[in-house]
């Protein structure tokens, strides 16, 4: 396990410390989780636009008529009077 110092704020500090006593846990357990959490979520988002580059550059894109049917999930036609 490699250690090192990380310089924070010191109100999110005082955060961690707060959150680490409401979980009965080190501020260093905290901490570590909250860098392995922040890790893991970028790795996965830079996978993700990895590989919809790697689309792209294939030339793999969304028709007209199924960007229309996504669209027209979430975006209400206009009510007719």
């Amino acid at each position: 396990m490699t250690a090192f110092t990380v310089r924070l704020p010191d109100e999110t500090a005082e955060k961690l410390d707060k959150l680490a006593e409401k979980m009965a846990r080190s501020r260093s357990d905290v901490a570590a989780r909250a860098i392995e959490d922040f890790v893991a979520r970028e790795a996965w988002q830079f996978a993700e636009i990895e590989a919809g580059l790697a689309e792209a550059d294939r030339g793999e894109f969304a028709t007209s008529a199924e960007i229309e049917a996504i669209v027209g999930k979430y975006v209400n036609p206009p009510r007719r009077s």
